[in-house]
């Protein structure tokens, strides 16, 4: 479901109302040694108030008959690196999404060097492909051929897609997967579950917090850039999401004992919200979702947030924006800059309770 202009109060909603001056040197260049070793700001949504903790006081925050909600993707190493058959110039195809078969839409560097027709080698010709068509944004199909199993081959060459603002060569690809990661589909990693251990999630199970499991494949629909000035006319790129009859059921049943439905992540949130209906009732099933939320918007099922430092004029500080404020997310911003926290997809975590 997708937010209407109708749910707020003005008829333009202007992306520099989002920006914050980022110190370069605040962007986690490498993961933390430690998962769970994170700085943690809370804000309360309410009152605007922000204190600092460490990661692992997440549980001080929760309480028995609480749900928490992760997002199971997986990363894959979506990231291409080859060359144009007949020139030997380089390419980089970057996955995005699963079409059919072995035809999947893309994001192609250079993409004006890559017309339908054009023939692209990974490999030494163990992966081999041609563009068959382009598509919303610019964005490429391409068809792959391959001998054996196409993950296997993806294994063998792809690179993890780290984002652009981080230099540093990842040395473990599984830090950029959550320890949960499951269903193979994502081309960014849901960064706020990194923070996660198995022992912290089995303390928190031990308390009598719930977790359930919902899936949203990331693509371009998260991380791409607000183009426009007017938020308003910025158009989400649709994503893969799936909720079991399972998971729906204990949120639901949650929400009607009065428990907290708390989301891990700006992808698990989108999901619950693409899944309820207008009354609230998280219904299981699958779809893509193209929705955005911005301030203005009324959430149906989510009570609280942990998410991490996004980048400035970005859907996803919209988002935490439309559930705290935007004026209590920018103060917050500006003190975890004060504080030196750690930004954007390897960074510190915050809390919105």
């Amino acid at each position: 479901m997708e937010v209407s202009s109708e749910r707020i109060d003005r008829q333009t909603l202007n992306k520099s109302d989002f920006y914050f001056e980022l110190p370069r040197e605040l962007i986690a260049q490498e993961p933390l040694e430690e998962r769970a070793s994170s700085r943690l700001l809370v804000l309360d949504r309410q009152s605007g108030a922000v204190s600092h903790r460490g990661f692992r006081d997440i549980i001080s925050f929760l309480s028995p008959g609480d749900c928490l909600v992760l997002n199971d993707t997986k990363v894959i190493p979506a990231r291409l690196l080859g060359e144009r058959e007949g020139t030997g110039a380089h390419v980089e195809v970057l996955l995005l999404k699963r079409q059919r078969g072995d035809v999947w839409e893309t994001l192609v560097k250079p993409g004006k060097k890559c017309r339908p027709g054009t023939k692209l080698s990974f490999g030494n010709g163990l992966l081999q492909a041609e563009v068959l068509d382009t598509v919303e944004e610019g964005n490429r199909l391409i068809h792959f051929s391959y001998e054996g199993i196409f993950e296997e081959v993806l294994d063998k060459l792809g690179e993890m897609p780290l984002p652009p603002y981080i230099t540093h060569k990842l040395k473990d690809r599984n830090r950029y997967q959550t320890v949960y990661a499951k269903y193979e589909g994502s081309a960014a990693a849901p960064t706020a579950g990194l923070h996660f251990t198995r022992e912290l999630l089995a303390l928190i199970e031990e308390m009598g917090v719930r977790i359930v499991y919902v899936t949203l494949h990331v693509g371009l629909g998260t991380f791409r850039p607000v183009k426009e000035e007017n938020v308003l006319e910025h158009h989400m790129h649709s994503e893969y999401y799936q909720v079991s009859e399972e998971a729906a059921a204990v949120i639901n049943d949650t929400k009607a004992g009065g428990g907290r439905v708390i989301c891990v992540g700006t992808t698990s949130c989108r999901t619950l919200e693409s899944a309820a209906d207008e009354k609230g009732i998280v219904h299981g099933g699958k779809g893509d979702t193209e929705i955005f939320i911005y301030p203005g918007y009324r959430f149906k099922v989510l009570d609280g947030l942990i998410t991490n430092f996004h980048l400035p004029e970005s859907t996803l500080v919209m988002l935490v924006s439309a559930l705290a404020g935007r004026e209590n997310v920018l103060n917050a911003y500006r003190e975890a800059i004060g504080e030196r926290y750690r930004f954007f997809s390897f960074g510190d975590a915050m809390l919105i309770i």
